[in-house]
């Protein structure tokens, strides 16, 4: 259509935005979700600009992918709260899953706790998710190498936190990978 597509955006989104803003903000309930609504909206609009009709038709054009866009989040949400509902009954029916509340940490767990985020994750990979090196790696994003000598680290690290509280545990830092 034009030969300046991103002027053209730049004038559809400057006459555009308030109206469509407050036509999401009337139907979402959180105003986060009209924020990420209206993004979405312009997003569409950018990557199909050659197809938004010209003049006042640009803003009901706007209100047709706005209403789409909205439809698209209230299925999401409604797919999100089915998921969140079914885990919920999964958990209680296997409290093995859950975690326990942090008042009921064993002393162990209460060291667990008192690690790193990054060694915390990393322990947890190897121990509860079963992950080899490899695998760490991989979900990590870093080297087998740098696994190994992290994870000799949190072993460390974790052990000491361990006899700081009274838990004699030598055979973990021995643990191999």
């Amino acid at each position: 259509m034009g030969s300046d597509p991103h002027g053209r955006f730049v004038d559809i989104y400057e006459r555009a935005y308030r109206p469509i803003l407050g036509y999401v903000l009337r139907r979402c309930e959180d105003p986060d979700d009209a924020a990420d609504v209206v993004a979405e909206t312009f997003v569409t609009a950018w990557r199909r600009i050659d197809e938004i009709p010209p003049g006042d038709e640009a803003r009901l054009w706007l209100y047709g992918v706005a209403r789409r866009t909205l439809a698209n989040h209230r299925r999401g949400e409604r797919r999100h709260e089915r998921r969140t509902a079914a885990l919920r009954e999964q958990l209680a029916a296997s409290p093995a899953l859950a975690a326990p509340p942090p008042g009921e940490y064993t002393q162990l767990g209460r060291a667990f706790a008192g690690l790193s985020d990054d060694d915390r994750e990393l322990l947890s990979l190897v121990a509860w998710e079963q992950l080899d090196t490899e695998q760490v790696a991989r979900t990590l994003g870093i080297t087998r190498n740098a696994v190994r000598v992290r994870l000799h680290r949190a072993r460390r690290r974790f052990a000491r936190t361990l006899a700081a509280t009274g838990i004699d545990l030598p055979l973990m830092e021995r643990t191999a990978p």
